[in-house]
């Protein structure tokens, strides 16, 4: 297993990983399951270089494998009160045939749909009704025109690519997998808990899967996380227990001027603000990170993007399932005729730890020195990370048990817990039931008395 760089982990930092190398629920022609392990034993270990930091102890890491399986599908293994799953893609979020070749659509918000159906002259109606409209629509296009239709008309579709063709049109920069830039002098954490992050305030502005899943596990280790939604724009209900596990969530219009001024005062008293808007999106509330850093000075920016920063697709939106389509992972997981698709939503799940990672080893040099850090990671970027790891063979033999990391998450729901333990302690969910958007946005109310 190969940990990320960057994070400024000792010489021999490891971890103690259990179980086989491969579980058979991430059984993929990629190294899904190696960079799902490593992505979460650098999370952990991380974590420990900042207890080490704050305390002079680094705790001992343990990572189970199977844990970590069921983990990175946590969305697909939550269950609510009756037993049942919750939903997952809508039906127009979907892979299509068309006049020449694949197209990927996601279509899980109610704006993107109303978008995806625009571009292609669909008028609106049930979803048994406009799915043969947009199949219709998309199959007498190309791809590369389906793809710019829908994206002009702030939808999103992205056209199936192999490895070497999107390398051709968007030639690899130079982008670490995780960034850790400087931002100016900060001063000292708070005091310290029982879990490295503990006292610690995140500011957590993103939504979907790998931002969120950042942020909780930032809760995991000890952190208060606040999640700030748009009312306008509410979350699917599918998200809105798994995405704020751990975490206080409430709602906030930053349109208004009292909505704004509200979130910078949040702003102004976090140790820590992660976004998981596209580039630029959040520059007219005053959140890109040089202008955090000069109206919060001491402040860790922590940026995601689905296309990164470069190379002509930065501003565009973009989803794990779009991701996977268009650098080539689709068919490099099909079957030669059709793109297939990974086990799990391993990008996000990836992208969320080395996220949490990178914000681990921000903590832990702030503590040192006396510095902040803007850290930026990307879906692309995980995505050839993965790439670069080559093909792999079948998974290890055997039957994964999910239900053995099962917990019980409080209003009958129950979800995966965090993936491994620190001096043999395992880590838990804080802030249970998890509640989506009933929180006052307020540091003092939710976290002390």
């Amino acid at each position: 297993m190969t940990l990320p760089t960057g994070l400024g982990l000792p010489d021999g930092a490891a971890a103690v990983v259990t179980g086989v190398v491969r579980p058979a629920a991430l059984h993929s022609s990629l190294a899904v399951a190696e960079c799902a392990t490593a992505s979460v034993a650098g999370c952990l270990l991380a974590a420990a270089e900042l207890a080490h930091a704050r305390t002079g102890h680094r705790p001992r890491v343990t990572v189970d494998t199977a844990h970590v399986a069921a983990a990175v599908r946590s969305e697909a293994l939550l269950r609510d009160p009756t037993g049942h799953g919750v939903p997952g893609f809508a039906p127009l979020s979907r892979l299509w045939p068309t006049a020449d070749g694949w197209v990927r659509t996601h279509a899980n918000y109610p704006w993107h749909r109303a978008a995806l159906l625009r571009a292609l002259f669909v008028p609106d109606g049930p979803d048994d009704t406009v799915l043969p409209l947009v199949a219709q629509a998309i199959k007498q296009r190309p791809a590369a025109e389906v793809e710019q239709l829908v994206y002009d008309a702030g939808g999103l579709a992205v056209a199936a690519r192999t490895t070497k063709q999107w390398r051709s049109e968007h030639p690899p920069d130079d982008a670490p997998l995780i960034s850790i830039v400087p931002l100016g002098a900060a001063p000292g954490l708070p005091a310290t808990g029982q879990l490295p992050a503990s006292g610690v305030r995140v500011l957590d502005l993103t939504r979907v899967l790998a931002g969120p899943v950042a942020t909780r596990m930032l809760a995991a280790l000890g952190a208060h996380v606040l999640r700030v939604d748009d009312p306008e724009r509410p979350e699917l209900d599918s998200l809105t227990v798994d995405g704020v596990l751990g975490k206080a969530s409430t709602l906030v219009d930053a349109r208004t001027g009292e909505g704004l001024e509200t979130l910078h005062r949040l702003a102004a008293h976090a140790d820590v603000i992660v976004t998981g808007y596209r580039p630029g999106a959040l520059d007219r509330y005053g959140l890109a990170p040089a202008l955090i850093a000069e109206r919060h000075p001491g402040t860790i920016v922590a940026t995601l993007s689905a296309w990164g920063t470069t190379g002509g697709w930065d501003a565009r939106r973009g989803f794990d399932s779009l991701v996977q389509i268009a650098t080539g992972i689709g068919w490099a997981a099909g079957n030669g005729t059709r793109p297939g698709a990974l086990p799990c939503q391993a990008l996000d799940h990836a992208t969320g730890y080395l996220l949490a990672s990178g914000v681990l080893a921000a903590l832990t040099r702030r503590a040192r020195t006396g510095e902040a850090a803007h850290v930026s990671v990307s879906l692309e970027r995980t995505a050839r990370w993965l790439l670069e790891q080559g093909p792999r063979g079948a998974g290890d033999p055997g039957v994964d048990d999910p239900d053995a990391y099962r917990v019980d998450l409080g209003g009958g729901w129950t979800g995966i817990s965090p993936p491994g333990s620190l001096d043999g302690r395992p880590l838990r969910w804080p802030h249970l039931p998890a509640s989506y958007g009933t929180a006052a946005p307020t540091w003092r109310r939710v976290f002390t008395g």
